[in-house]
């Protein structure tokens, strides 16, 4: 048997609500949902609260929370840059509801990923992290994707030769987009924009930051990474912009190469699954890797 608790926590003079999943005998080790914008504690497709039942099931015991500005907590919306104190606070709480809890796993999807990666070196309660396809967004690493993943494929898409030949794709237009795109990849232009992504629709959140205040999310993204020494699973969708950005970066960049080959670093993909993992089946398979990397070790 599960239990599931309403709980409320303080966070700078706001409150913040969330459900924990207390099974009869908890583990040791739970896990804490990091919830991306804009997105509540349920998720896309009911995700976070399957995850959390499943894991529950496994006698995992689970948390997951609205930060300031989401769902039902109080407070002025902010983004995934500036969610370290709602973290912290959430972990706090979390450790507070279930005594027997030793250890936490941070557990997010796109920009929550990317918040939970940054802060996990911050806390030594986090000894896993999850990272569902990373928001590692920046103008150069979007265009390379749109090159490498879009355009080309399109190329071989006999729908676009109909559309072509019966006059309804503006080839202008088209060409307009390449050269913007080759522009921004190549490092000539600034000015891709955000646009609506042309191939699955991720949404692009907003960083709060401007370009000259912080260093790139990538650089920051790795410098958590490496200042971490706890374990770290990887889960890729094959049909998603934003994770074939992370692969690019993944895989291109020496440091993150290297960073990423360490025995700590467990990587899954599942190549028809979207960025949200709208299909049961999907939703099921990274539920079943979650518990089992949870408790292997």
């Amino acid at each position: 048997m599960t239990r599931e608790t309403f709980v409320a926590l303080p966070c700078d003079g706001n409150w913040l609500y969330g459900i924990v999943h207390l099974p009869d005998h908890p583990a040791s080790r739970g896990v804490l949902v990091v919830v991306g914008g804009p997105q509540y504690r349920v998720g896309s497709h009911r995700q976070f609260l399957l995850l959390a039942r499943a894991l529950a099931d496994a006698a995992i015991p689970v948390m997951r929370f609205d930060y300031r500005g989401m769902g039902d907590s109080e407070g002025d919306a902010i983004t995934f840059e500036d969610i370290e104190t709602d973290i912290r606070g959430a972990i706090d709480t979390f450790f507070a509801q279930v005594p027997s809890l030793r250890e936490v796993v941070l557990w997010g999807l796109c920009d929550a990923a990317s918040a939970a990666l940054m802060y996990a070196h911050r806390d030594r309660r986090v000894s896993g992290v999850v990272l569902l396809n990373p928001w590692v967004r920046t103008e150069q690493g979007i265009a390379r994707a749109y090159l490498k993943h879009y355009y080309v494929t399109r190329l071989f898409d006999p729908e676009l030769w109909r559309k072509i030949r019966a006059g309804e794709f503006s080839v202008t237009a088209a060409a307009k987009s390449l050269l913007q795109a080759v522009g921004t990849g190549l490092g000539l232009t600034k000015s891709f924009g955000p646009a609506a992504d042309p191939a699955a629709g991720s949404r692009a959140p907003d960083t709060g930051q401007s370009a000259a205040s912080k260093a790139p999310l990538p650089e920051r993204m790795l410098t958590g990474l490496n200042l971490y020494d706890g374990r770290l699973m990887i889960v890729l969708s094959g049909d998603d912009l934003t994770a074939r950005e992370f692969k690019d970066l993944a895989t291109t960049e020496r440091p993150w190469r290297k960073s990423l080959r360490a025995a700590r670093v467990t990587i899954h993909e599942l190549p028809a699954a979207n960025h949200t993992f709208a299909r049961r089946a999907w939703r099921d398979q990274v539920a079943t890797w979650t518990a089992e990397w949870v408790k292997s070790w």
